[in-house]
C-alpha cells in the first residue's frame, strides 16, 4: 500500500511506476471492488483495490503485478 490520504471521497497516492502524485474520487458504491486508472503523468495503468471498510486505505499497485 502506498496511499497517502483519504479525505471525504478523495484518495491521494503516488503512482507505483513513476512516483508522481495522483488522486481518485472513491464512490462509496465502489468499495470492495478493484478500479484501474491510468497515471496522469506516465499513463501506465494502476490497480487500486478499494476495501469494504472505509477506515482502511486502498491498496495501490501497477496493473501488471
Amino acid at each position: 500500500m502506498n496511499g497517502e490520504s483519504v479525505k471525504g471521497g478523495e484518495f491521494g497516492f503516488a503512482c507505483p511506476c513513476c512516483g508522481e502524485p495522483n488522486e481518485l474520487f472513491i464512490d462509496p458504491e465502489e468499495r470492495g471492488q478493484v478500479v484501474v486508472m491510468d497515471c496522469r503523468v506516465c499513463c501506465r495503468p494502476i490497480e487500486i483495490a478499494l476495501p469494504l471498510n472505509p477506515d482502511e486505505a486502498p491498496d495501490v499497485r501497477p496493473e501488471d503485478q
